[in-house]
């Protein structure tokens, strides 16, 4: 059997159909002419180094995809990978770290575009209480953690919610980079039980909260995200920080309690 490998051409308007962008709002954003468009998404011209970059940029593609987009036009790639620990990227170790610290008493932790945990504070370990030793053993993902049935999920109060919640986050993202291993650890979740709910909000209601049951009671927690602004390293552009704010008092007075604050 042969491959198929999409050419820059094909993989251009694959991005743009994504995107859901017309030839001529494209070639608007990127100031080219939707003819010059039309060439190099048909393959009748070839695209500059520069080129791919204007357009990728227009298109909003991540930083993973924008290499791929120069290597399929015979460039080579121009923006680093590093792990987190690599000297190069010590001035982000620290700032995520200080995050992480300056979050306390509340739970705060670091994932990649996979939601693999990469780091997280003490507060976080509140969350991850006796799940099953086997899921916290090599890489783990934090919503395989969270959904399966020895993770985290048997003590969740709206298991059903936040799994409608987390499932429609996931589509969305896997709609926006198309990335194969969203779509399989979607398919892994959506086998687990529990349901999918989907709240129609309320008055009283701001966001999706994660009710969970501990020995200090039923905890309620909103969740924000931050990730670097305006990253030149594939790594860092990958990385999130979920950080679990409490959604009343009683759950802000249990963690400080617990922290001993």
């Amino acid at each position: 059997m042969t491959t198929t490998v999409p050419t820059i051409g094909a993989r251009l308007r694959d991005w743009r159909l994504k995107r859901r962008l017309s030839q001529l709002d494209l070639a608007c954003e990127a100031e080219i002419s939707t003819r010059h468009l039309s060439f190099l998404e048909t393959g009748r011209a070839a695209p500059s180094r520069d080129m791919v970059l204007r357009l990728a940029e227009g298109l909003g593609v991540p930083l993973r995809e924008r290499n791929a987009l120069l290597l399929a036009a015979g460039f080579a790639p121009v923006f680093p990978e590093r792990s987190l620990d690599d000297p190069g990227l010590e001035a982000a170790k620290i700032a995520v770290e200080a995050l992480l610290e300056a979050h306390m008493p509340f739970p705060a932790l670091v994932i990649d575009r996979r939601w693999t945990l990469l780091a997280h504070n003490a507060s976080a370990a509140l969350l991850m209480a006796g799940v099953d030793p086997g899921l916290l053993e090599g890489p783990v993902n934090l919503l395989r953690l969270s959904l399966h049935p020895d993770g985290v999920a048997p003590r969740i109060a709206n298991l059903a919610e936040l799994r409608g919640h987390i499932l429609s986050r996931l589509r969305r993202e896997l709609a926006e980079n198309g990335d194969a291993g969203l779509a399989d650890l979607i398919r892994e979740l959506s086998a687990y039980p529990g349901g999918e709910a989907h709240p129609r909000g309320g008055d009283s209601m701001i966001a999706t909260p994660l009710r969970l049951t501990t020995p200090a009671g039923e905890l309620s927690f909103l969740t924000t995200t931050m990730t670097f602004s305006g990253p030149l390293d594939v790594t860092i552009s990958e990385l999130t920080i979920e950080t679990f704010l409490p959604a009343d008092p009683a759950t802000a007075a249990a963690l400080r309690a617990v922290a001993g604050r």
